[in-house]
């Protein structure tokens, strides 16, 4: 694997929201299957590695410096793919000399040493910025075997989201110890790149994943996962040629992150221009802006936040009289408003809407933009048969039944933008809900709207007919009516 193939690799999946993300991927990936440098059949094979570091780990328990092992599960068992003859797969805890979890400090405000914690551990490095310091009297508690040494693997272990990021601690300049959330690995004889290499790579996320154990949701890695933790082991020349050439890989990740991000910033600049342009339009330039913004729209609207902001572009010249021409033909807006007055005075002498409270012209008041020519501004209320929220079966003495025993309630959680949501999770009520709140059931074509909450001016319309209405829209200050075509019935 060179430059050259990996940015061909990338290539393919650029316009991917997630490309540099899965080209880092791929590039672990590769290591740790060795094929991302060729093999040299120089090298000494991994079982000679092994070999010695089998013979060290004996010299150190003699001297008691670490403990004895307990035995590890076969290898072969948990070996996931194929890898190079010279190669070996083995456990964490054979090369390894120590591997355990920090320990839960006494805090103090100034005694002088650090406690690595999770938030310490980033993707980028160690910051030691939010390291809280352990007590003097504690500290005395910590063998040496725990405090930090160079070339320690710090591995998270507590936590979705937050395990499994680990860092290589190089040449600390005082003295470190962890807490009980993080896992120290000290290796043995081999590259502890290489072996971070190994435990970032997606073959280990999933079993992190699939097998940390816990309480409450909390997922845990366990220093006995760790130990067992299976590792495919490649000869020591090879190993640094590994690290070398992802090292190298990575930085190019780097630098395509580095040039997408601009890019990026660049297309939400010219995206944010020309929505603008079409968001105040000027009647001089507008139609220029119009011809350049659908040109552009294919480079403009790559990421779903780009989509969100055309949409309501979308709406607003609608609602603006920018979205199609006008028709002179057309019967204008106030022709249509003097039918609607009509139609509701017949239902009121009918009985079948009540008499609405006065409210004052829109006259005088400053609209929010001008309209075509014979379009108006008028208040929703003179174009609706009924304004109004629902009530709460709660208040009204109506419990939830059943679906087959009684009428489905539509709550704020089932109102979307564009149509009804979370149907899967329906609530039903008592069908003396109906005569109770009549107001509150719904017709077909209703427009509900969300009054309060996070959800709140969410809205849709096409509303089944017998459902009820838990959420409904206000009087609002203003509102404007285009013109009706002729042939048209009004809703």
């Amino acid at each position: 694997m060179n430059a050259e193939s990996l940015l061909a690799h990338y290539g393919r999946v650029a316009d991917a929201p997630d490309a540099i993300p899965r080209l880092r991927r791929f590039i672990l990936d590769l290591a740790v299957r060795g094929k991302i440098v060729p093999q040299d059949p120089q090298d000494e094979p991994a079982s000679e590695l092994m070999k010695r570091i089998a013979k060290e780990k004996t010299r150190l328990l003699k001297s008691g410096e670490i403990g004895k092992d307990k035995p590890l599960r076969p290898v072969d068992e948990d070996a996931e793919f194929g890898i190079p003859h010279t190669w070996q797969w083995t456990r964490l805890g054979t090369v390894t000399s120590y591997i355990q979890r920090g320990k839960s400090p006494k805090y103090a405000v100034s005694d002088g040493t650090l406690v690595v914690s999770q938030r310490c551990i980033q993707w980028h490095g160690l910051d030691l910025t939010v390291a809280k310091q352990v007590t003097l009297a504690s500290l005395e508690d910590y063998e040496d075997i725990r405090f930090l040494r160079s070339g320690d693997l710090l591995w998270n272990s507590t936590g979705t989201g937050t395990i499994g990021r680990i860092i290589q601690l190089i040449d600390p300049a005082e003295k470190l110890v962890c807490d009980s959330h993080v896992t120290v690995v000290r290796c043995m004889e081999i590259v502890p790149e290489y072996v971070r290499i190994w435990l970032r790579s997606d073959y280990v996320y999933a079993l992190i994943e699939s097998r940390a154990s816990g309480s409450t949701n909390q997922v845990e890695l366990t220093a006995q996962m760790a130990i067992n933790q299976v590792i495919p082991l490649p000869p020591l020349p090879e190993q640094h040629r590994i690290v070398a050439k992802v090292d190298e890989l990575m930085a190019l990740c780097d630098r395509l992150e580095a040039a997408r991000a601009e890019r990026e910033a660049a297309r939400d600049r010219l995206a944010a221009s020309t929505l603008a342009r079409l968001n105040t339009p000027d009647p001089e330039t507008f139609q220029a802006d119009a011809t350049f913004a659908l040109n552009t729209l294919k480079p403009l609207t790559t990421r779903p936040d780009q989509i969100k902001q055309l949409r309501q572009t979308i709406l607003n010249l609608a609602v603006r009289g920018k979205l199609v021409p006008q028709d002179p033909k057309d019967e204008p807006a106030a022709a249509l408003l003097k039918r609607v007055a009509a139609e509701k005075a017949k239902l009121f002498k009918a009985g079948e809407i009540k008499k609405e409270k006065p409210i004052g012209p829109i006259e005088g008041e400053t609209e929010p933009f001008d309209l075509p020519k014979s379009w108006k501004w008028v208040r929703l209320d003179a174009l609706a048969q009924l304004i109004t929220k629902g009530s709460s079966p709660k208040w009204q003495g109506v419990n939830y039944v059943g679906h087959d025993d009684g009428l489905l309630f539509i709550t704020s959680e089932n109102v979307g933008n564009y149509e009804l949501r979370k149907l899967d999770d329906l609530k039903y009520v008592e069908s003396k809900f109906r005569d109770i709140e009549p107001r509150s059931m719904l017709r077909n074509g209703d427009i509900l709207m969300n009054l309060v909450g996070a959800s709140i001016d969410r809205r849709q319309s096409r509303c089944p007919d017998g459902h009820l209405r838990p959420v409904g829209s206000q009087s609002q200050p203003h509102h404007h009516h285009p013109p009706k075509p002729p042939q048209r019935a009004p809703c």
